[in-house]
């Protein structure tokens, strides 16, 4: 794989993992999940771990603000 894709995909699944339904999370809630998944997808992809969970927390807690998981 491409280190390109890799990226894409990583921050597609933090922006998808951000998504909590029928439990009105919050913000925190959010933002906890997607830096789980960033820094998995990071490990995962050969990437830095650090970037790859600020990159999560920072999807997870605007997916809301952007319409992307309601």
């Amino acid at each position: 794989m491409s280190k390109k894709l890799v990226l894409i995909l990583g921050l597609g699944l933090t922006g998808l993992a951000g998504c909590t339904q029928g439990i009105n999370p919050t913000d925190t809630d959010r933002a906890i999940i997607g830096a789980g998944v960033g820094a998995t997808a990071a490990h995962l992809g050969g990437h830095n771990v650090l970037k790859g969970a600020a990159l999560g927390g920072a999807a997870g807690a605007l997916c809301d603000d952007v319409r992307l998981c309601q």
